[in-house]
C-alpha cells in the first residue's frame, strides 16, 4: 500500500524535499519514497512538487516512516504540518507545534496511534497532544 505525505506551512515543496532527504537516510525506507509532481503551470519552469508517495510493506516500514516523520518534524524551525494519507482516506496529521514539546510516554502513544492508522488497523484520524 502506498501512502501520501503532504506538507503545509508556507514552503511546502521545500519542506517535502527536506523530508524526502531525511527519509532516504532510513534503511527501511530506502527506495520506497517517490516524488508526486504535477505538470508545470504555463509560464513557469519545471513541475510542481505536490507530495511524497511512500510504499509501505511488512517488516516495520510503517513504524519506520512514522518515527522518521516525527524525528524530522521535531527538528524543524517554525510551523510545519505533515499529513500522511492512506488510499482509503484515513490520515495522520503531525504538527511541529504539537510534537516538539512532547516527551516520553505521550510521544510513544502518539507514535503508536500513527502506526495503527498507517497499518490500516486504526481509525481514520489521529491528532497529537494540544
Amino acid at each position: 500500500m502506498d501512502v501520501t505525505l503532504t506538507a503545509a506551512g508556507g514552503q511546502d515543496a521545500d519542506e517535502l524535499r527536506s523530508l524526502r532527504t531525511w527519509l532516504a537516510d532510513v534503511d527501511e525506507l530506502r527506495g520506497r519514497v517517490a516524488l508526486v509532481e504535477s505538470p508545470p503551470v504555463p509560464g513557469t519552469l519545471g513541475p510542481v512538487l505536490d507530495a511524497l508517495a511512500v510504499a509501505l510493506g511488512p517488516g516495520g516500514v510503517a513504524t519506520a516512516l512514522a518515527t522518521a516523520v516525527f524525528s524530522w518534524i521535531r527538528q524543524r524551525r517554525g510551523e510545519v504540518t505533515v499529513k500522511i494519507s492512506r488510499p482509503d482516506g484515513a490520515a495522520v496529521e503531525i504538527s511541529a507545534k504539537r510534537v516538539q514539546g512532547v516527551e516520553g510516554s505521550s510521544l510513544r502513544e502518539l507514535l503508536a496511534d500513527a502506526v495503527r492508522v498507517l497499518e490500516a488497523d486504526g481509525p481514520g484520524e489521529v491528532e497529537g497532544p494540544r
